[in-house]
């Protein structure tokens, strides 16, 4: 490997331990994803074949690390994991009627154009401060389906939840992260 491509790697080191602590919530695993994934990138160097950025490439060995962790850890019980999740019910009760029709002041506005917000950086901060607010066992419900791609079953096996609870979880996260972002993004003030 040159030192171009070294310099290039130390250099995306702080954007792959910031994907690797979103999708693990913990300091020390997202550490150690990331460690690995750059060991395998100055092993593997000669497997990059320019198809796509090398951040692009370095992203997708860190995703399979970070699946490998998750398949592997052990099931721990912690006391944060026993609490049920009630903030989503508060957010329900709030955005909508006993009917589950919209509540007239919660009622969501208009996105501009989502597709360009994907493209800002800026954007992207504001989305992970939206994300560090949710609940940790929502945020890693949503984040194994969504960012990972795993699919429902393994997620209730790793979570522990069933399939209807995995589904309750996901929505609450998608609820909670759309009032984020309607308020912090989409409502003028990251844009």
């Amino acid at each position: 490997m040159d030192l171009d491509r070294q310099a290039e790697l130390s250099a995306l080191r702080p954007d792959l331990l910031r994907f690797a602590r979103l999708q693990l919530r913990d300091a020390g695993a997202a550490e150690d994803a990331v460690q690995e994934t750059m060991l395998a990138a100055l092993v593997g160097s000669d497997r990059f074949q320019s198809r796509s950025s090398y951040k692009t490439w370095l992203i997708s060995i860190l995703r399979n690390k970070i699946i490998d962790i998750i398949r592997s850890q052990s099931r721990e019980i912690s006391a944060s994991g026993l609490s049920d999740d009630d903030a989503g019910d508060d957010l329900t009760d709030a955005l909508f009627d006993r009917r589950g029709h919209w509540q007239e002041t919660a009622r969501p506005g208009r996105w501009a154009d989502p597709e360009a917000s994907f493209e800002q950086q800026q954007f992207w901060a504001v989305f992970e401060a939206c994300l560090d607010l949710l609940p940790e066992r929502t945020a890693r419900v949503f984040m194994m389906r969504e960012f990972l791609g795993l699919e429902t079953d393994e997620i209730c096996k790793e979570a522990s939840i069933s399939s209807s609870n995995c589904w309750v979880v996901l929505h609450r996260a998608r609820m909670s992260l759309r009032t984020c972002l309607e308020t912090k993004w989409f409502a003028g003030e990251g844009a």
